[in-house]
């Protein structure tokens, strides 16, 4: 039953609840978000890049170059030494990570940790020093002048192409030794055990065991190493080898001594199209290599 309303009285219906406005969101676009770091990329890299490019472009300029001896002699000397470096930062670096990772000896961890602030270290730090040992007042001349009373000492080989390669190879080295700590890191220590209870010795365990598994490191440190080694310069200044022209050297003369900027922008394009050719062929090979 439902209650009777009392003559004369209207009903009221309540007052509708006011609605609030709902308000939408304008979602940003993505490219709007992308035009910041696109901005400053273009103005502090691309932009220079476009300028040495547009100078390299000067009538004859190409022709110039290519036909000198001296670039030929350049680029043949950068080829060299930068494979010549890799391949002996890729073998010491090598050894030397096994013996850190496999090889139990006191301050192991330490000489671990020391490798990272190693790649800290500007590369002419590590060619004065080597100027300190070999060089030709260095301590190793010194020592054999005091010694055998000669007028000079033996070790004059750190001004040659040879002094060059082997500062290039005491610097990168630990590129190549950190990637492949921390693929070693990551191995399991059960399949060196199993290689080792069925008999086989520690050169066929690296051999067969570790050396597949540090493929990738060993890719991704030398292809490092390479492209930075095409590209050195302060190594190749503070050695001091008058001989030795690498490509950056040659933008160097050409720029600074002979005030020749045209040749200077297209050693510096041919210099920039080497190295980004071989971190494309490394990406590539990488890609392969993880599939």
């Amino acid at each position: 039953m439902t209650a009777e309303r009392p003559p004369g009285v209207v009903p009221v219906r309540p007052a509708p609840a006011e609605r609030t406005p709902v308000t939408r969101s304008r979602k940003v676009p993505a490219w709007v978000w992308a035009l910041p770091p696109v901005a400053v990329l273009a103005l502090v890299f691309l932009y220079p890049l476009a300028l040495v490019v547009q100078e390299s472009l000067a009538p004859g300029a190409y022709a110039d170059v290519f036909g000198s001896q001296a670039f030929r002699e350049a680029l043949v000397t950068t080829v060299w030494l930068a494979v010549g470096s890799t391949a002996g930062c890729l073998v010491l670096g090598f050894v030397l990570a096994l013996v850190i990772a496999f090889v139990p000896f006191p301050g192991g961890k330490a000489v671990s940790k020391f490798i990272d602030v190693f790649l800290s270290f500007p590369s002419f730090l590590i060619t004065l020093a080597l100027l300190f040992l070999y060089g030709t007042v260095g301590m190793a001349n010194g020592l054999w002048t005091d010694l055998t009373g000669a007028e000079a000492g033996p070790f004059q080989f750190l001004t040659t192409p040879w002094g060059v390669l082997l500062a290039e190879i005491t610097y990168f080295t630990p590129f190549v030794m950190r990637p492949l700590l921390a693929a070693f890191s990551q191995m399991e220590t059960a399949q060196l055990e199993v290689a080792s209870s069925l008999g086989a010795r520690p050169l066929r365990i690296v051999r067969q065991v570790i050396l597949p598994e540090a493929l990738p490191a060993l890719a991704a440190g030398g292809s490092l190493v390479l492209v930075m080694c095409l590209n050195e310069f302060g190594i190749v200044l503070f050695t001091g080898a008058k001989g030795v022209t690498t490509l950056p050297m040659l933008v160097y003369g050409k720029a600074i001594l002979e005030s020749d900027y045209a040749a200077a922008c297209v050693v510096a394009v041919v210099n920039v199209a080497i190295s980004v050719g071989l971190y494309g062929l490394y990406r590539v090979v990488s890609r392969r290599a993880g599939a």
